[in-house]
Order: C-alpha cells, then sequence, then structure tokens
C-alpha cells in the first residue's frame, strides 16, 4: 500500500438487467468490470492528467442473497502524471462528483452491451428467448436507462492499513458467512439466517427460506469457472504493477523530502479552495457574521 488517501466507490447495475446477467456472467460481468474502471481513469486523466491506481472486486449478492450486481473499487487519492516523473495527489475528502461519473458508467456499459448483443455473445434461453429480437432487446435497454445509475461513494479509508482490514475481510466472501446462519429445522426444511436491512436503519432482522429456496438463491453467486472476481487497473495493472509502484513510492518520497511536516502550532489562514471539489475558482464575496437573537428585558410593570 502507499502513503495516500484512498477513496472507497461502489458501481451497481440496474435491477432491470439480473435475469439477462444470469444467463451471461462472464460476459456482463468483465463488461462491468471495463466500464467501471474505464470511467475512473478516464475522470483521473481528465482532473489530475494522472494514471490512478483502482482495485475492484466483484460483488453479486445482497443481504436477503438475491442477486445485487456492483463493483467495489478501492481507488488511489492521486498517481503517476503521464510521463511517469511526477505523483499527483489528490484532495484526501474528494475524490470526483458522483452524478457525471454515474453518467459516463451508464454509457459505457451500455454502450459494450449493445456492442456485445450485435456481435451475438449474448444467450437468451426460456423466458428471455423474445430478447433475441432487437425491438425487445431495445425495450430492455430502455426500461434499464430511464432511471440514474446508482454510484455510492462511501467515507474514504482512514489509511492504508483499513485498505488492509477492508480487504481481507470482503475479497474473498461468498454469499453467506457462517456467523449468518442461524438455525437449520429439517422437519420443516428450512433455513433461518440473520441480515441488516438497510432500507430500515440497518436493522438487524432474521428470515427463514425454504432450504430449495436458501440452495437457488445461494448458487446465483457461484462464478464461472475460473473467473478472476479481483481485478486491479491503472498502473496498479498486472503488467506494470511492480515498477509503477515503485516508481509511485520514490517519487512520493522526494515529495515527503520537500514537504517535512511543520513542528509549529502556527495555524495558516483560511484557504479559498472548496472544500469538497479542492477547487481554487472559488471568489470571497462576503462574510457573514451568524445571526443570534437578543433578548428583551422583561417587563415588571
Amino acid at each position: 500500500m502507499l502513503p495516500v488517501p484512498y477513496f472507497h466507490l461502489v458501481f451497481t447495475l440496474p435491477h432491470e438487467f439480473n435475469s439477462l446477467i444470469q444467463q451471461n456472467q462472464r460476459a456482463i460481468y468483465t463488461l462491468l468490470f471495463m466500464a467501471a474502471s474505464q470511467t475512473l481513469l478516464e475522470f483521473g486523466r481528465n482532473r489530475f492528467g494522472a494514471q490512478l491506481g483502482i482495485t475492484a472486486v466483484l460483488h453479486t449478492w445482497s443481504q436477503t442473497l438475491l442477486d445485487h450486481y456492483h463493483l467495489h473499487c478501492i481507488v488511489t487519492g492521486g498517481g503517476l502524471s503521464a510521463d511517469g516523473l511526477r505523483w499527483v495527489g489528490a484532495p484526501a475528502h474528494f475524490l470526483f462528483a458522483i452524478k457525471p461519473l454515474s453518467i459516463v458508467f451508464r454509457g459505457k456499459f451500455c454502450s459494450g452491451l449493445q456492442q456485445l448483443y450485435a456481435d451475438k455473445k449474448l444467450q437468451f434461453h426460456g423466458q428471455l428467448s423474445s430478447l433475441g429480437q432487437p425491438k425487445a432487446f431495445q425495450r430492455l435497454m430502455c426500461q434499464a436507462t430511464r432511471h440514474n445509475w446508482n454510484i455510492y461513494a462511501k467515507r474514504p479509508f482512514a489509511g492504508p492499513t483499513q485498505v488492509l482490514a477492508y480487504l481481507s475481510r470482503y475479497t474473498h466472501r461468498v454469499a453467506i458467512s457462517p456467523r449468518r446462519l442461524l438455525s437449520l429445522d429439517e422437519q420443516k426444511q428450512t433455513v433461518i439466517f440473520a441480515w441488516k436491512d438497510y432500507a430500515d436503519e440497518t436493522k438487524k432482522k432474521t428470515m427463514s427460506l425454504g432450504l430449495k429456496e436458501f440452495v437457488r438463491r445461494f448458487c446465483l453467486h457461484l462464478l464461472p469457472e475460473r473467473f478472476v472476481k479481483i481485478r486491479h487497473f491503472g498502473f496498479l495493472s498486472n503488467r506494470q504493477r511492480l515498477t509503477r509502484i515503485a516508481q509511485a513510492r520514490a517519487l512520493l518520497a522526494k515529495v515527503s523530502e520537500a514537504n517535512p511536516p511543520q513542528l509549529n502550532d502556527t495555524k495558516l489562514p483560511p484557504g479559498r479552495a472548496c472544500p469538497y471539489c479542492g477547487s481554487d475558482r472559488l471568489v470571497l464575496i462576503e462574510i457573514v457574521e451568524p445571526w443570534s437573537v437578543v433578548p428583551q428585558p422583561l417587563d415588571s410593570s
């Protein structure tokens, strides 16, 4: 890990695609990795003029084991300049605005999905057989793109140690951990497990499912054979990782030497950079003092 801020973003696919994904897992999972990573790398080039480092982890489940396809991306706060001679840092509290990120991600994913369809690399079986007709497939695309797509920016990691702790917990997790399994009723053929309801203030609840339904839901999340669910992009990509990380460490060491920590407590005047995006284009117009009500003396007459 590098001594830089790390950001955590989650790219989620709309549920209109769930059935299509189930029949085309390898192709659409690969497209999800590609669309999310290309979006982040493009934003990194445009905003910082740098190549970011990205580690992406595929998750396919919700707390109730239903299909919920999303990609967790851990992104470095900054990256290597195009010529590889500078480290370009990002503010520790902000990486990219979510709305434009979502629009570009949706465009890249949908363009890639249309290309897969045109190249006849998608399968349609059973209830999805009608999607073999172009009009039916375009109706599905319209349904999936009629609303904004969800990209969630979690609170930035509190340093590399927290990133490692996250990766150790989640990278090899399956759809449900043993500690969430509460009981099995062999006579009734039911399984009871714990889950968190994020739509209800993250309350802890229990759910009972028939054994067949529980197994069906669990099997939704079995990945294709030899599919790699953890991938690295940017300067962390496999082909150049060792060289680029060593290069980044050397550049960060130079930055640290050139800007040693201040030992005094002198406070600098407040800057005019936006506390959210880091823009230095703000113009100070007026400082408005807080308004307060002065209590009036009581009339004792």
